[in-house]
């Protein structure tokens, strides 16, 4: 791995603190990592953009997947993972997930997590889309992610651990060797920090979510601006399969021009028994999967777009009046305040729904324990590219993956600290590289950058949009960097305009790979290649940024992740 030398225009860091391990992010991922290596004896900070409970877990409806109930195998997870991953999972990153799964949940409910249960004491179980059988944990009836967000949280306060919040991550520090050093901050607001600073640790895990906000639609929460994978990509890290974003199939419509963030209406709606239909009435989804509307997700996405095309409609309609009053009270009371909110009920009338961004199952390429091609530096959650997903995620995968790949990592960081007496390590403060810092874009880019990628790279995509895309964002790359090297300008430093120059770092990477992908596989649907293309497509695309901040991209040989070393 070489180093880029690349890094944000910024301040330099006003004040630093060591640890032995810094976890970037307070989703499910980061806080049972922090916890993991709390408990083996690390020193370990946490980092979070906002709160400690603001992340996109607490955001979560669905639940939890794993083979907990009667007659379910980890054997039948694992396939129904590989079906809705078209042929790109990493087998044995699956197997892992689905074997280590059950007991991960049990330790979570350890921690302090209350899932709903039967009238007998069992776990109640639910079913989604993909999944043949009914392995899905859940808790408020569909506010799984604020419960588990709560016990994490707690958890973490109980056993004292240091946390830094209102704290963007800004780069990667590494030491003379290349290996990982801590990582550069800006702490917004008061606390015992302010500014620009830095945490010196040998050790990084990066668990900073997803980068919904990419697009102009998106169920994620406005943190979500691709943070994680941006540093990741300065620091020389390789990052795999940013093309594949899924898109919730059953996102409540808020009209053709709505913007951000967008109330959810979880899969598990339907899981329940509620219908897709069109105006008409008419289940649409009926013939076109053996699971109807619990098909795979990049299955019903597609299908309610097409009806959208064939009928010229701005939405589709989820249907569950048939549920009754009490199930929607008692079963999905989020989802039913939501709706009410936005002047629909659902107990008497169909939900109006749409497509949009929900999922990354691409980002920064790791081995089964976590580790990225940096050395030191780690990835869990929605910014790492485990090969779990494939091409496309499994419902209600997502929150299990965060949970067993995390403690995966701190076993490995607590073993090299075993080893190598990590803690009595203290990196050295790394020297400026030397070279302009990266160019930063003015806060109204990220709506620019929006309306390319909705525009260019959503759910239907072609040879001609994302080349359209690819070109809108070139120009907004070429005219910051040619400010800087022409005139020595660039925009004020500051949280909206780091963010969204890490949204438009990610663009280009997602960009890049849909355009060189010339198929149509699990959530990446490509209008001008239709079918899929085992022979030539069938492997992964990696992405890695040069120093002159060009894209380094090339394919693997194979559907396999080739090793880290």
């Amino acid at each position: 791995m070489t180093s880029t030398g690349i890094r944000l225009h910024a301040p330099a860091p006003g004040w630093a603190i060591s640890a032995d391990v810094v976890v970037v992010g307070s989703g499910v991922a980061g806080l049972t990592a922090a916890l993991r290596c709390e408990a083996a004896g690390l020193s370990t900070v946490v980092v979070t953009k906002a709160r400690l409970d603001d992340g996109s877990t607490r955001w979560a409806q669905g639940g939890v997947a794993a083979a907990l109930g009667e007659g379910d195998t980890p054997e039948q997870h694992l396939a129904d993972t590989l079906v809705a991953g078209a042929g790109l999972c990493d087998e044995e990153a699956v197997r892992i997930l689905v074997t280590e799964g059950p007991d991960a949940v049990r330790r979570l409910i350890d921690t302090g997590a209350h899932f709903d249960e039967s009238s007998e004491g069992e776990l109640e179980l639910t079913r989604e889309g993909g999944h043949h059988r009914r392995r899905i944990v859940h808790a408020g009836g569909d506010a799984t992610g604020a419960e588990i967000s709560r016990a994490l949280v707690e958890a973490v306060r109980a056993r004292g651990l240091r946390t830094i919040e209102n704290a963007l991550v800004l780069d990667l520090l590494t030491d003379a060797e290349g290996r990982t050093a801590g990582v550069t901050l800006h702490v917004m607001g008061e606390g015992q920090h302010d500014g620009v600073g830095a945490v010196h640790a040998p050790a990084v895990v990066l668990a900073t979510g997803g980068m919904g906000q990419v697009f102009s639609a998106t169920t994620n929460p406005s943190v979500s601006t691709g943070d994680g994978v941006a540093l990741a990509l300065r620091a020389g890290a390789e990052i795999s399969d940013l093309e594949f974003v899924q898109f919730h199939p059953t996102v409540l419509f808020l009209g053709a021009d709505a913007e951000g963030q967008q109330p959810l209406v979880s899969e598990a709606v339907r899981g329940e028994g509620a219908h897709l239909v069109d105006a008409d009435g008419v289940r649409f989804m009926v013939g076109q999967h053996e699971l109807a509307e619990l098909a795979p997700r990049d299955i019903v996405a597609k299908g309610i777009l097409r009806r959208m095309l064939e009928q010229d409609a701005e939405h589709m309609f989820l249907d569950a009046r048939h549920f009754g009053a009490d199930m929607w009270e008692h079963r999905f009371p989020t989802i039913l305040a939501a709706c009410r909110a936005n002047g629909i009920d659902p107990v008497t009338e169909p939900i109006p729904i749409a497509p949009a961004a929900h999922h990354a199952s691409g980002g920064v390429r790791t081995d089964a324990r976590g580790r990225t091609t940096v050395p030191g530096l780690y990835a869990c959650g929605e910014v790492a590219c485990t090969g779990v997903h494939g091409a496309n995620r499994l419902a209600s995968n997502s929150l299990l993956e965060g949970l067993v790949y995390a403690e995966r990592i701190a076993a490995d960081i607590a073993a090299v600290h075993a080893g190598t007496g990590l803690h009595a390590r203290v990196p050295a403060p790394v020297p400026d590289p030397g070279r302009p810092a990266h160019p930063l874009l003015a806060p109204e880019a990220r709506f620019a950058i929006q309306r390319i990628m909705s525009e260019g790279a959503g759910v239907l995509r072609s040879q001609e949009s994302l080349a359209k895309a690819a070109d809108q964002l070139q120009k907004l790359h070429a005219e910051a960097r040619d400010a800087l090297r022409e005139n020595g300008k660039t925009a004020e430093p500051g949280v909206d305009t780091w963010e969204a120059t890490n949204l438009l770092c990610v663009a280009r990477v997602l960009v890049t790979a849909a355009l060189l992908r010339e198929e149509t596989r699990g959530c990446h649907w490509r209008e001008d290649h239709a079918e899929r293309d085992d022979t030539h497509w069938r492997r992964h695309i990696v992405v890695r940024l040069n120093p002159d901040r060009s894209l380094a991209v090339r394919t693997t040989d194979t559907a396999d992740f080739p090793p880290i070393r």
